[in-house]
């Protein structure tokens, strides 16, 4: 556990808007939180958590309302995520979408884990969240927990339909004496004072083609977001080297010296130093390659030996053995059971 917890800037545009429409002053009430202005013009700051939950207490007591984590959703636009909300946007599925945003959640917060999984014929978006050392209370607080899981699933509509609803909510919170407005949201039972917050998808609606899915875009966007990442945290070694493969990947496979030389560090070094995270070079590597893969074989106007050059290989047989250990398959098997053409 630490003391010191971070959350990007772009939450405050949902807020402020929100606070302007509500006639609350919005100068004063970023002074009352500690908040600077230039906070929330710059969309790759980041604002302490600590704050943020002194100012949505603030916007919740001056209101006096029931329902601002619903209103705040409710102005929740995919920019306020940086990439990764247009990363999402231009996901296959919804489950990929979320598969996102479990990958690169430290872009948004780094007050919470998410884990995302299958159990039967629903998909279950669960989150975990983080304590502060000295005090063992919650980084995120009830209100802030509801706006998050009301902010995703706000997108999930915005991916799917508007219409669109979860199974259902849960909260790890006392189930509140009005809660109306929640259900009215939501459209979904709530369930409250579960081991762990989450939201309950349909697992079938979750796997369906989404109409704006463009993996060549998702890709270039996600090059982005392991360059940010890799800003906001330089300890988090793995997704430098991921960011560096990305980058040079269809000229071949770098490697382990190829990297370390470019990073400035001995071989022996950046083997510790992966070790020392849980992973290994050819382990990020094998999962960049896979990950590519996948994505490529959505887009039909790409040929097999097309992806396999995209994705670093010197020969269509190499390639094939690969696909076949990540899926068992072939790749034109596989293409096959797309309904895409080889």
């Amino acid at each position: 556990m630490q003391n010191s917890y971070s959350t990007i800037s772009g939450w405050m545009i949902p807020i402020s808007r929100v606070i302007t429409e509500q006639g609350l002053c919005l100068d004063t009430a970023l002074d009352s939180c500690g908040i600077e202005l230039s906070e929330m013009r710059d969309q790759e700051s980041r604002i302490a958590t600590e704050k943020l939950t002194r100012l949505f207490d603030y916007c919740q007591q001056q209101l006096n309302r029931d329902d601002f984590s619903i209103l705040v959703a409710k102005q929740f636009r995919p920019s306020m995520f940086h990439v990764l909300g247009y990363a999402m946007m231009s996901s296959n599925t919804l489950q990929d979408a979320l598969a996102r945003i479990v990958q690169y959640k430290r872009v948004v917060s780094d007050a919470c884990s998410l884990d995302l999984y299958e159990q039967g014929n629903k998909l279950v978006l669960e989150l975990t969240l983080m304590h502060y050392a000295d005090t063992g209370r919650p980084v995120l607080n009830q209100l802030m927990c509801e706006t998050f899981i009301a902010s995703l699933v706000q997108l999930s509509r915005e991916l799917v339909s508007y219409d669109f609803n979860p199974l259902a909510v849960r909260f790890s919170q006392e189930k509140p004496l009005n809660y109306n407005k929640l259900v009215n949201y939501f459209l979904a039972p709530l369930e409250f004072e579960c081991d762990k917050p989450a939201i309950v998808f349909d697992l079938q609606s979750a796997k369906t083609q989404l109409v704006g899915g463009n993996p060549l875009v998702t890709h270039a966007h996600e090059k982005m977001l392991d360059d940010f990442l890799s800003r906001i945290d330089k300890s988090d070694l793995a997704y430098v080297i991921k960011n560096k493969i990305y980058e040079v990947l269809p000229l071949g496979a770098p490697s382990q010296v190829e990297i370390a030389t470019q990073m400035g560090m001995s071989l022996r070094n950046l083997q510790r130093k992966l070790q020392e995270q849980g992973t290994s070079y050819k382990e990020i590597l094998e999962q960049t390659r896979k990950k590519l893969t996948m994505e490529y074989m959505q887009q039909s106007h790409l040929s097999i030996s097309e992806i396999g050059y995209l994705v670093g290989f010197s020969s269509v047989g190499n390639f094939n053995r690969a696909f076949k250990r990540w899926t068992d398959t072939t790749p034109s098997e596989y293409r096959k059971l797309l309904g895409c053409k080889d």
